[in-house]
């Protein structure tokens, strides 16, 4: 992670998100513009949390751990996302985990400053009230996926999440099948038999090492409208 806290650096993404209109004390408010490489952790499940973050460039993945260990996917999540609302609110440790799988950028604000300062002001209460009511749809469809779709629909719904994150679009490695299977809440032999017969179908295609998507439309037809984000 760098932290950058030049004005010349900061000022562009205020104006582009209008973030002004919430930072009415903005005298008062010291920001940082934190980075992260691809795959760094931005926040980590259990830890205490320093401050709100407000992601203005790149992706984000949100996944939660469950009692085997494993993690299960939320959402993915591309500017303007808001993390640590939650846990400032009920004052907990961070709930979910926060990984880039882009590089990826933030506005930061320390906890005491937002608690001190930007919890009087109404314009900032109701964006964040916009961004948990936001949490919320999503983790409820993340739940429905989690919970009620079958393996066939989660890793359409994945791989239609995913399709333009980073260089995929065309191919995915198989090396990430197991990490796939743990974030869509299943096992990697299950997700090799689903990728099976979906290669039987010709909707998707696998050779050596990499994964092909053949036929999107059919893709979106098994995933039934439902995406992780």
């Amino acid at each position: 992670m760098k932290s950058i806290v030049e004005h010349s650096r900061i000022q562009p993404y205020i104006s582009q998100f209008n973030l002004d209109e919430i930072f009415a004390e903005s005298e008062a408010i010291t920001l940082q513009l934190r980075t992260y490489e691809r795959n760094e952790l931005v926040l980590k499940e259990g830890d205490e949390l320093d401050g709100l973050y407000f992601q203005v460039e790149g992706q984000t993945r949100v996944s939660s751990s469950v009692s085997t260990g494993k993690s299960l996917l939320l959402r993915y999540c591309h500017p303007l996302s808001v993390f640590g609302d939650i846990e400032l609110i009920q004052k907990v440790v961070i709930q979910s985990q926060v990984e880039a799988v882009q590089p990826a950028s933030f506005l930061f604000i320390d906890h005491r400053t937002v608690e001190s300062v930007l919890m009087q002001d109404s314009k900032f209460l109701n964006m964040l009230l916009k961004h948990l009511s936001y949490k919320l749809q999503t983790c409820t469809t993340a739940s429905r996926i989690n919970l009620l779709a079958s393996v066939e629909e989660r890793l359409a719904s994945y791989l239609l999440t995913i399709r333009l994150q980073n260089e995929f679009g065309k191919e995915l490695q198989t090396s990430h099948i197991p990490e796939i299977a743990s974030l869509i809440g299943t096992t990697p032999r299950h997700l090799n038999r689903v990728i099976r017969k979906l290669s039987e179908r010709k909707i998707i295609s696998k050779a050596k090492k990499h994964l092909h998507v053949n036929d999107w439309e059919r893709l979106d037809e098994l995933s039934s409208g439902l995406r992780y984000e």
